[in-house]
């Protein structure tokens, strides 16, 4: 259980950093005051923030699999991975 925790705890980290280092999708506040929807409507992601929109794909179901892991061990209590 222990292991479970400390590993939750390692990847939501790393996805916290890959989240960050990513590039926003659009200029700032004034993107989200107009919209911005014109430009990010046929925006596709090249070279890194192609790479780590997928890590960040990656981390996120690993994110939700540990946590599901760690809910159903505290669901039952006797079971011993």
């Amino acid at each position: 259980m222990a292991f479970a925790k400390v590993a939750l705890v390692v990847v939501s980290v790393l996805l916290i950093c890959v989240v960050l280092l990513q590039s926003g999708r659009s200029a700032g506040l004034s993107g989200a005051i107009t919209g911005g929807s014109d430009q990010a409507a046929n925006r596709r992601p090249k070279g890194t923030d192609s790479f780590l929109a997928k890590v960040t794909v990656v981390i996120a179901v690993l994110f939700f699999i540990v946590t599901l892991g760690i809910a159903y061990l505290n669901a039952h209590p006797g079971v011993h991975l």
